[in-house]
């Protein structure tokens, strides 16, 4: 970072499977944080997304029900119930896989 630059205010989100059809088929999009937050809980993260993407196309489930059945990775590693994520993250969004 150079003198006077400011941090990375932005969450690079990456959706899979279900989550990528409730969030318009967009399989990724840098998510800007709220200034003055410095981390966001797993509910208010689902809060943000949420309200980017209120409305699924066609038949698919919402975005709000399908990340509360979903993992989600935050660089990687799983979101904990006590865990937050800070900007500059990557967060990943993986709903339950079924197949056989």
């Amino acid at each position: 970072m150079t003198p006077g630059q400011r941090p990375q205010r932005t969450l690079a989100i990456r959706y899979f499977a279900a989550a990528r059809a409730a969030a318009g088929d967009l399989a990724e999009e840098a998510v800007p944080i709220p200034h003055r937050v410095d981390s966001l809980t797993r509910e208010q993260l689902a809060a943000l997304l949420v309200s980017l993407h209120p409305d699924p196309p066609g038949d698919e489930p919402s975005l709000e029900r399908v990340l509360e059945q979903s993992s989600v990775l935050i660089d990687g590693v799983v979101m904990g119930e006590d865990d937050v994520v800070r900007p500059g993250a990557r967060v990943d969004v993986l709903p339950p896989f079924a197949g056989g």
